[in-house]
């Protein structure tokens, strides 16, 4: 006779465990050969790579020293609240903020994060669609899409990117709101739109449409307690709202006082098209068929063909199914067309007005500039009707389908079906191994900045202009080590102080561009004579004939360090 324990349905804790560990499996896979060298391998050919490791790192840094000032950060000194030039990053900071303060070098902490991305955007839509049908292996499967497909594969430079979980876990707190208004699902959407606003301007935006979409295609469901849904609908919104305010304000003064606004013209110079939604460097696809549409990696947003026939039959079975009273997946497959269908249209930036629109009556767009990356919401919402397609296709077990409110339940005459479905949207998405560039480390020339005693204003030459500011990457990580005030910068804005300093900065080692330097309050000056590229002119015999250049070091690759006396 079968014990009690035996008969009791399994806990779901450990099967999300299990998926856990699968979706970082993954995401280990997506990226590899990364995890083998995590310290040394870097994708900082990239400026923006070396820009967010900076972000990164300065949050971690700031955080517990000055969190009032987190804004005020050490680049493109002395512009203000120059962290907002670019995306917060704070969530993914905090995630590897352990690391940080443990000593780990910011491309190490960049890289475990950027793997736990991958792996935590991979579980969030896992569980979403595992609550909704009650099969981890449709979980997966709808995970692995919406974290490894050919946009996300093309963003390891962007951690913001990557990290994309508030978006499913949006959406699973919407739905429960809508099945049940309570306070929990209230603070679980509160949570996830104020994680989003932490972690990116871009994903705020998209949960905020999301949401707007949701709550109109699912009237009818929640229009019975409308006065109760509306209340703790509000009240997410409010204190979300207040939540996000010391991250909204200091976007706030850049844009009026720096003028920080994009224009529907910059959109238009980074909005997707139609044939992007065919385009992918997935090794499968791209040297078959896909080369042809492929022609930017910012309009790169196909999904698989796996994952769009599994979203094909989870619409059909929505339909020809008869649903059960209170059976809310005909809403939840019209909510998800509705999504994906917005995201594409948006995507394309002002090739339709709805975008335009958009603009003009939704502030918050006006700080975006590529238009594409609402690309996000059509592939989180092909992937979850996937699941669902998925789900319901795989044979039912013991010849009936029982699908729990707790735990997942494996199927077992559908395993294998499963299990090779897994394998096949894994396998068309797949673009490793990447070439990664080795890392060796900040030069320790920059520790000398750090142990400077007196006020610091340091400068690198050579300064570029504003045209070639993406040369100022390795300048911005390096900053890391010593966290002194740096003229230089390179970030998602440029403000106009910047080109201000670089019209003068960029004749250097000239005497009115040292002139300029002074009135500027630059104390210190690093110089990479490698870089000096322009008419081949070597400033270090210029500058060794200036008394009012003290040499403190020469390091790695001959940059050197000086005191600029007054």
């Amino acid at each position: 006779m079968p014990s009690a324990r035996r008969d009791r349905p399994a806990s779901p804790k450990p099967r999300r465990r299990r998926g856990l560990a699968i979706c970082l499996l993954l995401a280990i896979l997506h990226t590899w050969p990364l995890a083998l060298h995590p310290s040394r391998s870097s994708r900082n050919d990239n400026a923006d790579t070396q820009l967010n490791e900076w972000i990164m790192a300065w949050v971690a840094h700031q955080l517990p020293r000055d969190p009032l000032h987190l804004f005020e950060a050490n680049i493109f000194h002395p512009a203000h609240d120059a962290l907002a030039f670019s995306e917060p990053l704070i969530v993914p900071a905090l995630v590897g903020a352990p690391l940080a303060w443990a000593g780990a070098s910011p491309v190490l902490v960049y890289n475990i994060v950027l793997i736990l991305g991958f792996a935590l955007t991979a579980f969030a839509v896992c569980v979403l669609v595992a609550e909704w049908t009650g099969s981890l292996p449709a979980g997966l499967a709808a995970g692995s899409v919406f974290a490894f497909n050919a946009h996300t594969l093309e963003r390891l430079p962007h951690i913001q990117g990557i990290h994309i979980y508030t978006l499913p876990v949006a959406l699973l707190a919407i739905d429960r709101l809508v099945a049940r208004a309570t306070w929990r699902s209230a603070a679980m959407l509160a949570a996830a739109m104020v994680a989003a606003a932490y972690t990116s301007g871009y994903l705020v935006v998209f949960a905020t449409v999301m949401a707007a979409i949701a709550v109109l295609v699912r009237a009818r469901e929640w229009r019975p307690q409308a006065r109760r849904f509306l209340l703790h609908l509000a009240a997410a919104g409010l204190v979300s709202a207040i939540a996000m305010l010391p991250v909204y304000l200091p976007y706030a003064r850049v844009a009026r006082d720096q003028h920080m606004v994009r224009t529907l013209d910059a959109v238009q110079d980074y909005s997707a098209t139609p044939a992007g939604y065919l385009a992918t460097e997935a090794r499968l696809h791209f040297s078959a068929w896909s080369r042809r549409f492929f022609q930017d990696p910012v309009n790169s947003f196909f999904p698989g063909f796996a994952i769009i026939a599994l979203a094909g039959i989870g619409i059909v079975l929505a339909w020809r199914r008869r649903p059960a009273p209170g059976d809310p997946l005909r809403a939840r497959v019209l909510m998800l067309i509705a999504i994906g269908l917005a995201g594409f249209i948006l995507s394309l930036g002002t090739a339709t007005p709805v975008y335009s629109w958009l603009f003009h009556v939704f502030p918050p767009m006006q700080g975006l500039r590529a238009a594409a990356r609402f690309g996000n919401l059509f592939l989180l919402a092909v992937a979850v009707l996937g699941g669902l397609g998925l789900a319901q296709a795989l044979p039912p077990e013991g010849g009936s389908r029982e699908i729990r409110a707790r735990g997942f339940r494996f199927q077992a005459e559908g395993g294998w079906l499963a299990l090779a479905l897994v394998i096949v949207v894994n396998a068309e998405a797949l673009r490793a191994p990447f070439t990664y560039q080795p890392f060796a480390g900040i030069p320790a020339i920059y520790t000398l900045l750090r142990d400077e005693p007196g006020p610091v204003v340091v400068a690198e030459q050579p300064f570029f202009p504003r045209w070639a500011i993406f040369e100022n990457g390795p300048y911005v990580l390096a900053s890391t080590a010593h966290w002194r005030p740096l003229m230089n910068g390179y970030s998602g804005y440029t403000p106009a102080t910047y080109q201000h300093y670089a019209d003068a900065f960029w004749y250097f080692p000239e005497d009115w561009a040292i002139k300029a330097m002074k009135d500027a309050g630059v104390t210190h000056v690093v110089v990479h004579p490698k870089l000096f590229a322009r008419d081949h002119q070597d400033p270090l015999p210029a500058i060794a004939r200036r008394a009012d250049f003290e040499l403190m070091a020469i390091g790695d690759e001959g940059i050197r360090l000086y005191r600029l006396k007054r």
